[in-house]
């Protein structure tokens, strides 16, 4: 009996040696995070008696694999675009046409929209790749105010990406819960404009006054060339559209299939089409290669020394891809390991309303596993056949799930790594801004559903 119980309870127990494990070789011996991710990951295999002990290292492997294969092409191409924008003055120009409209002290604003906007169609990665060199070549102008900047960007996207159809996890889980998808992308605007606005703009001012984010080496680009960018005349700068073409066409193309693909029937032929063109790593090779191009008529007409460069970037984005993949294959290896089922069963018996309790359930999968997408597809199956129990919009219920999944990204979250990587952030910086703001957006989501579920049922 005891061994029963032991075995019922290992995911508990795998889960907890995972967390001690990353803090110790991260945080205490301060390890490379693709090292210390790694053995974290072999830790968690050897305890948890549902992973086979022949299988730890090629479950390792697998999921590694399988995360690279999701965000390797992207965060690689994200890399050059990165560097080519930044050094060809393409992210500077931006900036200053932003700035022209909201003026310099209040540039935040244009890009909280940007990324409010842009995340409906994109997945959120997607954005901040396209998106963080603004928030440095803004960081590079001003002098300050980076970890607003940064906020601003992951809280406007982060939120969209889980509360607003056609973003692939809100629309899943409409699916799932037969919500209709009309209706619950208005309840999503309704939800995540205001937590976006608290948790972004709020926020990010409150926590720019409490640390200063410093510009650091990072995407292959020096904070000495950034602030050299800054200073130049507009006549040594690209045009306003040739600068925005890489976001713009990456955001067309990924937006055109994110539509296709979710208003239109597969049978038709254009859907195939953008399903290639629009594809994140088609598109975002595209960008990269336009990108590059006004970076080679911009910096040089030597094409050995260009190629010099893109491989620099290269270099820095297998790096940060690496990561991420390992990040991935932490969650993995505790998903793995049974600890999202553990806990979503034990929730289950709490006896909470529906709303509640789906967003208790999916905080604790997120936590626990790490991917938002999954917590919300893991709860959405869960909950779905309890829908007769809602007094309210099944909307409201996609509101709760997402709020619920967005919570706490820390270490065992590929996001995680692309904010702290690509961003230039220490892991601790990454905890202060990006965690909390996932945090609250989970905690302001919440209120948000039940303030306006009570005051707008629409059941």
């Amino acid at each position: 009996m005891c061994q029963g119980m032991a075995f019922e309870h290992a995911p508990l127990v795998a889960f907890g040696i995972g967390l001690m494990m990353t803090v110790l070789l991260l945080v205490k011996l301060k390890l490379p995070a693709f090292i210390g991710l790694i053995i974290s990951t072999f830790a968690v295999g050897t305890v948890a008696p549902q992973v086979p002990l022949g299988d730890i290292a090629s479950e390792t492997a697998t999921a590694f694999g399988d995360t690279f294969a999701g965000v390797g092409i992207p965060i690689l191409m994200a890399a050059v675009i990165g560097k080519t924008m930044l050094e060809s003055g393409a992210a500077e120009r931006i900036i200053r046409s932003f700035t022209a409209i909201t003026g310099e002290d209040n540039g935040e604003y244009a890009l909280f929209g940007s990324g409010f906007v842009l995340a409906i169609p994109v997945f959120f990665g997607n954005v901040f790749y396209l998106l963080a060199p603004l928030a440095r070549s803004m960081r590079a102008r001003v002098g300050h105010s980076y970890s607003l900047f940064i906020v601003v960007i992951c809280a406007a996207a982060a939120t969209t990406h889980v509360f607003v159809p056609p973003t692939p996890g809100p629309l899943a889980v409409a699916s799932e819960v037969e919500a209709n998808l009309g209706t619950t992308m208005l309840v999503g605007m309704l939800v995540g404009f205001p937590t976006a606005v608290l948790s972004g703009l709020v926020y990010g001012k409150f926590i720019a006054k409490r640390i200063d984010i410093p510009l650091r080496d990072t995407m292959g680009t020096t904070t000495e060339e950034l602030k050299d960018i800054s200073q130049q005349p507009a006549s040594n700068l690209p045009g306003v559209l040739e600068a925005s073409l890489p976001i713009l066409l990456a955001i067309v193309l990924v937006g055109a299939q994110t539509i296709t693909n979710t208003f239109f029937s597969s049978g038709d032929w254009f859907v195939a089409l953008f399903a290639f063109v629009g594809n994140p790593n088609f598109a975002l090779t595209v960008a990269a290669l336009v990108s590059a191009i006004t970076f080679y008529r911009m910096n040089t007409d030597d094409l050995e020394t260009w190629a010099d460069e893109l491989t620099e970037a290269l270099k820095e984005g297998g790096n940060i891809a690496a990561i991420v993949g390992a990040g991935g294959a932490f969650g993995g290896m505790l998903a793995a390991a049974g600890v999202g089922g553990y806990i979503s069963s034990a929730l289950q018996e709490l006896g909470l309303g529906l709303i509640i309790t789906a967003w208790i359930i999916a905080a604790a999968v997120r936590i626990a596993q790490g991917s938002a997408t999954v917590a919300m597809l893991t709860t959405a199956g869960i909950v779905a056949p309890l829908i007769g129990q809602l007094t309210v919009h099944p909307a409201y219920l996609v509101m709760a799930i997402g709020a619920g999944g967005n919570i706490l990204s820390w270490y065992n979250d590929g996001g995680f790594w692309i904010i702290t990587e690509i961003g230039g952030l220490t892991q601790a910086e990454a905890l202060k801004t990006w965690t909390v703001v996932t945090t609250l957006i989970a905690v302001f989501g919440l209120v948000f559903t039940l303030t306006i579920s009570t005051v707008m049922p629409l059941a």
